[in-house]
């Protein structure tokens, strides 16, 4: 059973849709991107799928047992984020705090801290200013906060925007390993090399839409027009 089945939905604010009709499913074991130019709806239906929106129109069903606590969710980076006054420990253990909702963290939720630090090439520093980290630095202990939440599934919001080429594959890598692990990957992305990765793609249009397998995917027109979008763009 799918965690997560779309059917028709529509998604926007104020009761305004900005996305229409997207119809799609997120499955144990899937890795999904999802693809589309800027203002096309993608960061609205992640927050939709999230429960910080309420969906305009259409159905959104949980399934699989699959509970919010498991679900662990990156956002895009924001300036303030960028200066947040903490340590990395700190950062990353602030996402056990929704499966704990303890006032003192237990010895299960450190451990896990520690596990997911480990596992992103963080534990060593720990200690450290997260304001002071390079941009990969702070992605990737982001990325063990959003893990110490996460157990089944994983959203990212443009994981690797302003990261240099080393931290960006370093990100992929680390995704790459979640998601053999037995994690469903759902990434919002404007790298085609994220589709090294995908098994399915969603592509978000003003009007139309695709989902399917990647390999379909890349055979499509949708392939080839967001292709020469994001060209485009990088010779802005």
């Amino acid at each position: 059973m799918s965690y997560i089945r779309c059917r028709h939905l529509s998604v926007g604010y104020g009761g305004k849709a900005v996305a229409k009709d997207l119809s799609f499913d997120l499955n144990p074991g899937d890795y999904l991107c999802l693809v589309g130019m800027n203002g096309a709806g993608k960061s609205t239906l992640m927050k939709t799928l999230l429960g910080l929106l309420d969906p305009v129109s259409g159905e959104i069903e949980i399934g699989d047992g699959l509970k919010s606590e498991e679900i662990g969710y990156l956002p895009q980076q924001s300036a303030h984020q960028k200066n947040f006054p903490a340590t990395v420990w700190e950062v990353a253990m602030s996402g056990t705090a929704v499966k704990n909702r303890r006032l003192f963290y237990s010895r299960e939720a450190k451990d896990r801290c520690e596990e997911r630090l480990r596992q992103v090439g963080m534990w060593d520093m720990r200690k450290s200013s997260y304001r002071n980290l390079s941009g990969g630095q702070k992605q990737r202990t982001l990325l063990a906060r959003a893990l110490c939440a996460a157990s089944k599934v994983l959203i990212l919001d443009e994981p690797v925007a302003g990261l240099d080429p080393a931290a960006r594959n370093q990100l992929y890598q680390i995704t790459g390993d979640l998601h053999a692990a037995g994690v469903a990957i759902m990434m919002i992305t404007h790298d085609l090399k994220a589709m090294e990765y995908a098994g399915y793609v969603l592509h978000v249009g003003r009007k139309q839409h695709f989902f399917g397998t990647r390999e379909d995917y890349q055979k499509s027109l949708y392939w080839k027009t967001l292709q020469a979008w994001e060209e485009e763009a990088m010779d802005l």
